[in-house]
């Protein structure tokens, strides 16, 4: 074999040995903040949030829910990548994940980002960008030809959120499908993160292998 070949396949076998390496660094470093059994770490009324099959599952197929239903952590933080799997199946209600997010005293509500998951007036708002209770408007929408093409709606799909500084950033399934820069500096840049099930017909939200890199560390 030609020694140049020889060195093509070395380098070659050494880049591949280099990314598996970064790859388990990379998952290393995404710290659990669900352990898949308890609520511990976590707060909120827990009449529409159960621990099944290593998942939180929001809401409920046998009844309706009355109000939005927010499962929250305890504690706040600010600049982050959050992953998790997240299944939804329903078509006619929706849900999400909560990010720099603060709850209204006595009050159901929250404020904040919300990554949207689901459906909402007939389409799909998966990977969008909802602004609860604050705006009450998506700051900005995912592609729904891209959404379409990646999402998985009978199992899980894998979701991850970056939030850094003023820009948040949504992936699903590995695809990028949307970027936003927040151009109002009085817009909290830390808050909870929380899973929600949206008021309104039954319909259920699984979150599982909740994981996060925080920036300040």
């Amino acid at each position: 074999m030609h020694r140049s070949t020889v060195t093509s396949i070395i380098s070659a076998l050494m880049m591949v040995g280099l990314t598996i390496h970064c790859q388990e660094v990379s998952a290393q470093e995404f710290t659990p903040i669900f352990d898949g059994q308890t609520f511990t770490g976590w707060e909120g009324d827990k009449d529409f949030f159960r621990i099944e099959d290593d998942a939180i599952v929001a809401g409920a197929l046998d009844r309706k829910i009355p109000t939005n239903q927010f499962l929250c952590t305890e504690k706040s933080y600010q600049d982050f990548e959050l992953q998790l799997q997240v299944k939804f199946t329903s078509l006619e209600n929706n849900a999400g994940i909560q990010i720099r997010t603060s709850r209204i005293p006595d009050h159901h509500e929250v404020v904040g980002y919300q990554s949207d998951v689901g459906y909402a007036g007939g389409k799909s708002v998966w990977g969008s960008l909802y602004d609860e209770s604050r705006r009450k408007k998506f700051m900005a929408e995912a592609d729904p030809e891209i959404i379409a093409s990646i999402i998985n709606k009978d199992d899980y799909n894998h979701y991850r959120i970056r939030c850094e500084g003023n820009q948040i950033t949504h992936w699903i399934n590995d695809r990028e499908v949307l970027s936003y820069t927040e151009e109002d500096d009085s817009i909290a840049k830390a808050g909870v993160i929380c899973v929600q099930i949206h008021g309104g017909v039954p319909a259920e939200a699984w979150y599982r292998g909740i994981g996060l890199l925080d920036f300040r560390f």
